[in-house]
Order: structure tokens, then sequence, then C-alpha cells
């Protein structure tokens, strides 16, 4: 960094992600429902060079279409190609020229403490930008929409500030490349983003092409665990995921898995992180025997489940 630089390295760095990132991030209007009226608002992030767009399930809701406003004033109409409610990702595809995309990185390369930024349209404030580090990774966020549950699998936590509007939008490394989309505030300090890695890429991939993606469903929220060291060492690894709740009536509770179970394989795999059982969650499982393999006061259990297919409400 030169001596005359009015900016330090840290600046210097968020201030390089801001340039790069804002002009592919659009804040979206999206109509509500006849009953409702009026729009609501969040954010999306140009990908492909032909129009394409990431934004988050939630934000688009039923909605069909609506406009995506860029931050050198530019707006254009899109519509929605597909949504994912079980990884709150969407595909939206704008009708008019958009900006040069965004490049997509790895979020499965994230550690805690690394440095994050967001970019997004909080409060429909377009080309916003704020900057924080990774709280955490491997987090299930529960969510509700109507009268069904559904959890967002292997989520990014950060503490890089995050308002209503900013869903939809980037979450960047240091070298400007998108590794989450910003998913939810959940408290003062805590934001929360679906990671960008081989599942996300496999989810978005199938919504250009089909408009929907076929999701099995266990019903259950994990948290990631350190196995008890007799463990580790008879299964080659240190860690596994922690059951922090059972959804009631869902697939996990029907098999007779607990809150506090240690989940430590699924289908014959290995599970050590939530992306390992995450990527079983597609099409060919529904209504199949998984077998479960937990740690149980002390014990390993094994069980059977069978997931559903994840249903809009």
């Amino acid at each position: 960094m030169a001596a005359s630089s009015p900016l330090d390295a840290y600046s210097q760095i968020v201030a390089g992600v801001a340039a790069a990132l804002t002009p592919a991030v659009a804040s979206l209007r999206v109509p509500r429902s006849a009953q409702r009226g009026g729009e609501s608002m969040g954010s999306a992030v140009a990908y492909t060079r032909d129009g394409f767009l990431l934004t988050n399930a939630h934000v688009v809701g039923r909605a069909h279409g609506g406009t995506a406003l860029f931050a050198d004033g530019t707006s254009t109409a899109f519509a929605v190609v597909g949504s994912d409610p079980l990884s709150d990702l969407a595909v939206v595809r704008a009708g008019g020229q958009t900006p040069p995309p965004a490049e997509l990185g790895e979020a499965d390369d994230l550690v805690v403490g690394q440095l994050v930024v967001a970019v997004g349209s909080p409060l429909g404030l377009a080309g916003s930008v704020t900057a924080g580090v990774v709280s955490a990774l491997g987090r299930s966020l529960p969510t509700r929409s109507g009268a069904a549950a559904r959890l967002v699998e292997d989520v990014i936590q950060t503490d890089a500030a995050l308002n209503p509007g900013n869903s939809g939008g980037a979450l960047a490394d240091a070298h400007c490349r998108v590794v989450g989309i910003n998913t939810a505030v959940a408290g003062i300090g805590l934001g929360l983003a679906v990671p960008v890695n081989a599942t996300s890429r496999r989810i978005i991939s199938v919504l250009m092409r089909d408009g929907r993606v076929r999701r099995a469903y266990l019903g259950l929220v994990s948290i990631p665990a350190p196995l008890p060291l007799p463990l580790q060492e008879r299964l080659g690894r240190r860690s596994g995921l922690r059951v922090a709740e059972v959804v009631p009536g869902g697939p996990a509770a029907r098999a007779g898995l607990r809150a506090g179970d240690l989940l430590l394989s699924a289908g014959g795999n290995p599970v050590a992180a939530a992306q390992d059982l995450q990527r079983l969650m597609f099409g060919e499982a529904i209504g199949q025997p998984l077998a479960v393999t937990v740690m149980r006061n002390g014990a390993l259990v094994d069980v059977i489940a069978e997931p559903s297919e994840l249903v809009a409400a």
C-alpha cells in the first residue's frame, strides 16, 4: 500500500469488493398477491452474461416476475425461472441487458474469522455495502411458510450488517468472489447466507433447466459437533452433526431420531458437516429407506428414515 493512500489495507479490500460487485447486484421489486397488494423488495446477483440472476426463494415467493433495478440506474423486467424453498435459492432472468456478471466462489473453502463483504439493497437502497467476518459455518436455519416448516441447511453465519432487502444479495470474499447469497437477518449483529458450493451449484443448474428441484426432506435442525475421542480414532474423523431439533411429524421424528443425537452416517456415507447430509437430499432419495447411524447416550443406534418430498406451501 502506498504511503500516500488514504485507505488502510482493510478499507482497500472492502472498497475493491464494493467496486467490483455493486454493478452486478440488483434491487428486485416483486409484486405481492392481489389480496396483500403493493410490492416487496429484495436483491439479486447477476451470474451469467445472458441475464440469469440468483436470489432467494422467499424474495420471489409465488410471483412470476417483477422489476430489477441496477446501481447504474438501469431497470429491466425479469421472469422467475425457478425456485427451491428448501435451499432458499431462486433463479430469475432479466428481459433486458444486464451488467457483467459476478464470479461465483467456493464457500467450502471459508474459515471462521475470514473477512466477508455483503452487497445488496437493504430497505430498497441499491448498492449498499457492509463488511464483517464469517462467524460460524454449517448452521441450519428453521423457517416457516404458511403451515409448512422448513430448514435451510448449511448456512454461513456472519456479523456483516444485514437489513430487510439484503436478502438475495451477495456475500463475497476478499477476492470479489460470491461465496454466499444473503438470506436472513437472525438478530442484532447476526446474518445468514446460503453457501455457494457444489450442492448449491447443482440446485442452480436444475432450476435453470427444469424450473424446480425435487427435494427430499428429513426435518431436523443440526449443528456441527466434535466426536468423542475414541470415536474419532475409530472413524478417522473429528466431527459429526448434533441434532438440535426434530420437526414434529417429519421423517426424522417418525424414524425415532431425537434432539441430542450425534449423527455419524446416512445412507452409508459419513456425515461430518451439514453439506454431507444436504447433498443426499435430492429427488432420488424421496420415499427410499435411508439408514442413519447416531450416537445416543454413548451407544451407537441405527434407524431407518424415509425422506419425504418437500411440498411447496
